[in-house]
């Protein structure tokens, strides 16, 4: 919005103030709608980044099981049912899986960025193991073959089409492998009549132990996958959110382009009237003449403004105040623009309060939604303010007719009015305003009856001073 504000054109005592051309103007915004959606896309991505070293931990606990579960097994199988298998490489394959783990954690303390290929390679790893233990157990024979699917799985929640396909292919050449070349089960032969149900039993093992991983590993894939659904969701909110600002803030800079000339011409010849006029000090016409100037000045003020904090940092723009007198300040010019209209105001929260940075906009927003109130109930305004050191909460409360659930979720999304000559966009832009902080607004019936409370919550960490951002 900073650029598009930067298109303003303003004319103070005769001197011209001009931004940007029209074709300037257009081009500045489509710059900004081109980092709105670069800076969206860098955020996903990012997402997705540690979306996988999640995964990776996950996949990491998950080995863990998976060498104690076989270290059982093997021993249980040899010193249990008697079954003769080659301990040594079945050990040293287990012994590697082990070591290999332990080079996973190293690599997730690292920290960085863990890439899609580095977890295929780690689903590799886990094939190429399973598939040395069941080479030395019987082959495709063995009851806890189909644990191969297991990497498959987790490939195909985690990985993209092509890496899935690719594993699927190497988990059934292994597969196939093991049916041609294996180290057949040698068993004792007072278990040899005992040999299908054994297999069974094993199966119903191998069953149970990969239900239960399934039902974790996945289930928590799955749950990231929702997480960054909605994190997708809000994001393609806030483009529509920032789209109709844009197209907003360019009929907003058009439309002060167009109003700065006539304002320095309306200021030129009130000021020749005056001059004309000033020798009749007494003339009712001078007073009346010297309040149209003036209020012909807080026109051009105002759209001086627009363009002076174009492109502005926000630690220039505001100053560093206590929240209570932040919110003192605010109660104190909106009581001046609106006489008729009463306000009674609580604050809590520790003293001494915490010190923002105080910025135009903000306060700006803050006065829209008392004004909105103002005009429900104009004698019945109450304002509560509390605060700790993590967050800002202000609510303001009205004993006007109320809105409907619908119109409450409604209100601040788009724009939405009550009021016959409104606009609908006050609340709109207090919204846009407060979510620059990280802050929220929200509309809601009074719980006592009649009336609605917009909540506003902020995040003291977004509105913290220069010097407070320096030492962080």
């Amino acid at each position: 919005m900073a650029t598009v504000h930067a298109a303003v054109r303003v004319e103070q005592d005769g001197k011209s103030v001009t931004g940007y051309n029209a074709i300037d103007r257009r081009a500045a915004i489509g710059r900004t709608a081109r980092r709105a959606v670069e800076g969206a896309a860098v955020t996903v991505f990012s997402r997705s980044a540690r979306d996988t070293g999640q995964n990776l931990r996950r996949l990491y606990a998950l080995r863990n099981v998976a060498v104690v579960g076989q270290t059982v097994t093997v021993l249980t199988a040899v010193y249990g049912f008697g079954i003769a298998l080659p301990v040594a490489p079945m050990a040293a394959i287990i012994a590697a899986l082990a070591a290999f783990n332990v080079f996973t954690r190293r690599r997730l303390g690292r920290g960085g960025e863990i890439g899609t290929g580095e977890f295929f390679v780690q689903l590799l790893v886990d094939v190429g193991a399973l598939t040395g233990l069941l080479y030395f157990s019987g082959g495709a024979f063995n009851p806890f073959v189909w644990l191969l699917l297991l990497p498959i799985t987790v490939a195909a929640t985690v990985l993209p089409p092509a890496h899935t396909r690719l594993l699927a292919v190497v988990t059934v050449l292994c597969y196939t492998a093991l049916m041609v070349e294996n180290m057949p089960l040698s068993r004792d032969t007072r278990l040899a009549a005992h040999g299908f149900e054994l297999h069974v039993i094993g199966m119903w093992v191998g069953f149970v132990f990969s239900a239960g991983l399934l039902a974790y590993y996945v289930a928590r894939m799955a749950g990231t996958l929702r997480e960054r659904e909605h994190l997708l969701a809000e994001r393609r909110e806030q483009a529509l959110r920032d789209e109709r600002l844009i197209a907003l803030g360019t009929l907003a800079a058009g439309a002060a382009h167009e109003l700065g000339t006539p304002l320095a011409t309306m200021a030129t010849v009130l000021r020749e009237m005056e001059r004309d006029r000033s020798g009749a000090a007494t003339d009712p016409d001078t007073g009346r003449l010297r309040m149209l100037r003036g209020q012909v000045d807080r026109c051009k003020q105002a759209l001086a403004a627009i363009a002076a904090s174009a492109g502005s940092v926000r630690a220039e723009a505001g100053r560093s105040l206590a929240v209570d007198e932040f919110i003192g300040e605010i109660v104190a010019g909106w009581r001046a623009m609106r006489h008729g209209a009463t306000v009674r105001v609580a604050l809590e929260g520790a003293r001494p309060a915490p010190r923002i940075l105080a910025e135009h906009t903000l306060a700006q927003a803050l006065i829209t939604i008392l004004n909105n109130a103002a005009d429900a109930s104009p004698r019945e305004v109450e304002l509560t303010a509390g605060w700790n050191a993590d967050v800002l909460d202000i609510r303001v409360c009205d004993r006007g007719p109320g809105l409907a659930p619908a119109a409450s979720r409604a209100a601040g999304h788009r724009r939405f009015t009550t009021k016959d000559e409104g606009l609908g966009l006050g609340l709109f832009l207090a919204h846009a305003a407060i979510g620059r902080y990280g802050g929220e607004v929200t509309l809601q019936a009074r719980s006592d009856g009649g009336g609605t409370c917009a909540q506003v919550r902020l995040p003291l960490r977004r509105l913290g001073t220069k010097s407070d951002d320096d030492q962080t």
